[in-house]
């Protein structure tokens, strides 16, 4: 078996694991209203953010964004307070 050296890089790649955001449906919210939040908290264009809706709409739920755990937090938090249901989920 060969050895391997743990380098200080190692550790922040574990702390950054990649993982995606989750946003289901609901019978409260608008398609404007998902649309216009998707695209503020999220950075989506306008279309890409409406297929997403129609997604969420349709299936139940959407990947929505991909990324690090901490930055999806955050961002599934903003939506949460919009009264939008999201959650982060590991890879």
């Amino acid at each position: 078996m060969k050895e391997r050296t743990l380098h200080s890089d190692d550790k922040l790649k574990q702390s950054n694991e990649k993982s995606s955001l989750v946003l289901f449906n609901d019978n409260i919210n608008t398609f404007d209203h998902v649309i216009k939040s998707l695209v503020e908290i999220c950075g989506h264009d306008p279309v890409q953010a409406e297929q997403c809706a129609l997604i969420v709409h349709f299936k139940g739920s959407c990947e929505i964004k991909t990324g690090l755990k901490e930055v999806l937090y955050v961002m599934s938090k903003s939506l949460n307070a919009k009264g939008l249901n999201s959650k982060v989920e590991s890879l």
